[in-house]
């Protein structure tokens, strides 16, 4: 399996896009957020995803630099289930808010022609805290990550070898939710801004993590690839290389900062 990061930056990002990223087993492929507008479907584009194996969209939570997006795969996909050109089904899953709310978004923003989809081929689906449902045949067991702004979601996949992904949205992993993260093979979790930075970018007041405090975490969880996104756009070209040598401070694993459309192989 593949993880193409379509984007990597916070909310706020003007340098990249906001992140939102692509999980794909050959021909499958499912695809997490979708950052904050139409920029997903250029993001998909210069990625080589055909939105056509799109089938499975996972939703963490409403903030619009994760929601917006989506609204857009509604719309694109619906056009091409009416011209013939998308086979099947799609799925959207959210925990019940995400759900209303999208449901409201699309019915208010679309066109009949495009709305005409939901409930039919177009799949809105609920998912509750602790709940496990099989996407791209695979365990995908959602947890609530006890969000003080917005309920949030994350999700475990496992695979035959129980080997285990954990994304834990874009807040940090807080003690309720450490059981899904302990041990795990490849943990996706937020890192702001260096902790060098922390006066700059002020992470706490938005309740997120600096690059030391991800790799603390990560280190006493037990956690074997670590993953670093949802961050600050100030200086792209020397993030990856800024972020790695904080964090090696505090964490011995594999560490990944990876740029806008880079691929992982998990």
């Amino acid at each position: 399996m593949q993880c193409t990061f379509l984007g990597t930056g916070n909310a706020m990002a003007t340098r990249c896009y906001n992140t939102c990223f692509a999980l794909r087993d050959g021909d499958k492929t499912l695809l997490v957020d979708g950052g904050g507008g139409s920029g997903i479907l250029a993001q998909l584009e210069r990625a080589g995803i055909d939105m056509a194996d799109i089938h499975d969209i996972v939703v963490t939570h409403k903030h619009i630099d994760h929601l917006l997006g989506v609204i857009w795969m509604v719309r694109c996909i619906a056009r091409q289930m009416g011209r013939g050109a998308y086979p099947g089904e799609a799925r959207i899953h959210a925990h019940d808010e995400g759900i209303t709310l999208i449901s409201v978004l699309c019915r208010s923003l679309l066109d009949p022609g495009e709305t005409r989809f939901l409930g039919g081929r177009i799949h809105l689906i609920p998912v509750a805290d602790g709940e496990t449902r099989e996407i791209l045949g695979r365990p995908f067991t959602f947890f609530d990550i006890h969000s003080v702004k917005a309920k949030q979601f994350g999700f475990v996949m496992a695979d035959a070898k129980d080997r285990r992904l954990v994304c834990c949205g874009d807040e940090p992993c807080r003690p309720p939710a450490e059981k899904y993260a302990r041990g795990a093979d490849w943990l996706l979790h937020e890192a702001f801004c260096l902790e060098a930075e922390a006066e700059r970018f002020r992470p706490a007041e938005k309740h997120h993590s600096t690059v030391k405090n991800a790799c603390e975490l990560a280190a006493a969880l037990g956690v074997r690839h670590l993953v670093l996104y949802h961050t600050e756009d100030s200086d792209l070209a020397r993030r990856k290389a800024r972020y790695a040598a904080e964090g090696k401070c505090y964490y011995a694993g594999d560490l990944h900062v990876p740029d806008d459309l880079e691929t992982l192989s998990l």
